[in-house]
């Protein structure tokens, strides 16, 4: 499949989701923040891979693995959000993004007088 179609398709799915737990999830549980930082959906638009970041908890894993087991009801809104673009709504699977800290992690050790 065309390499910019799957990047709009990216990108599409990241801003409704983001949309979605910023709108339906932040006033259910207002001290916690998830941010949908990378999709990726596969060549065939089967599955979407979404890497969340979460803030606000200590354990980031139980947050994903929640919201992975609440995956159907996240890909129900998504597909009434995206019903119009594309024809067939992927599968979600969720994986926690800990790009940033491993970002903190190296600051912290490049520069230990913080």
């Amino acid at each position: 499949m065309d390499g910019k179609r799957l990047e709009r398709v990216n990108k599409l799915i990241q801003k409704e989701l983001g949309d979605i737990f910023q709108k339906e999830l932040k006033p259910k549980v207002p001290m916690l923040m998830i941010t949908v930082t990378h999709v990726r959906v596969t060549s065939d638009l089967g599955y979407a891979n979404v890497y969340l970041s979460v803030f606000g908890v200590d354990d980031k894993k139980k947050v994903v693995e929640e919201v992975g087991q609440n995956g159907r009801a996240i890909r129900g809104l998504l597909g009434n959000r995206i019903r119009h673009q594309m024809r067939v709504v992927p599968e979600l699977r969720f994986f926690e993004d800990d790009s940033l800290d491993y970002i903190e992690n190296i600051d912290n050790l490049l520069h230990p007088e913080k």
